[in-house]
């Protein structure tokens, strides 16, 4: 997190975030009950079960309350530079 954020939706936000680390955890659902069956240690999903491949972290703005990627934040900040 060493790069400078502007929030792509807002335009204003420089400097008030929530970085949400994300922490999947793969589980088997009971289709009736909605229980855990089963819950995946890493590398031991079934062949029907997709890893997660999605961002480890997003970022909210702290103003207008919008989630997206990082990338998104860094960006708008790059293309939009404090003078």
């Amino acid at each position: 997190m060493a790069n400078p954020y502007l929030c792509p939706n807002c335009k204003t936000n420089r400097t008030r975030f929530n970085v949400i680390e994300q922490n999947p955890v793969a589980v088997k659902l009971d289709p009736s009950t909605g229980d855990v069956v089963q819950q995946y240690e890493d590398g031991q999903l079934d062949m029907f079960h997709l890893p997660y491949k999605g961002s480890e972290r997003l970022i909210q703005c702290g103003a207008c309350g919008i989630v997206g990627e990082e990338e998104m934040y860094i960006k708008r900040a790059q293309s939009n530079p404090r003078a």
